[in-house]
């Protein structure tokens, strides 16, 4: 288990809490950014600073598949308060690419999952 098992761990458990109770609450767009800023974007972050925090923190298969089903299950609480149902299957380098490029935790997961759709016009970051 690396250091960062731990927040990978309590993660995961918030992550299926979340998805779980999504079910029983009703929710609006105005609650989307709370589940990227508190789920997706802590998960993608913490991806960004095992890789390049001057040195690799290596995470084993179960953390990282536990940190991407993480990312994953906030990604469709997201969309879910756009109104749209989601299997999210993004790869948290995928996000964290994104995130690293946009500096946005709301861009980065709108590219990712096209909710809400952009209007013509704006220019995306791929």
């Amino acid at each position: 288990m690396s250091r960062y098992g731990p927040r990978i761990a309590a993660l995961a458990r918030r992550a299926e809490r979340e998805r779980a109770a999504l079910s029983a609450n009703e929710v609006s767009p105005s609650d989307a950014d709370d589940y990227l800023r508190d789920g997706a974007g802590q998960a993608v972050w913490l991806y960004v600073e095992a890789r390049t925090g001057g040195r690799l923190i290596p995470l084993s298969t179960a953390e990282f598949d536990a940190l991407e089903t993480a990312m994953n299950r906030w990604l469709e609480c997201y969309a879910r308060c756009h109104g749209v149902g989601l299997d999210a299957e993004f790869t948290v380098r995928e996000a964290a690419e994104l995130l690293l490029e946009t500096r946005n935790i709301v861009d980065t997961a709108q590219l990712l999952t096209c909710v809400p759709e952009r209007r013509p016009g704006l220019n995306s970051v791929r």
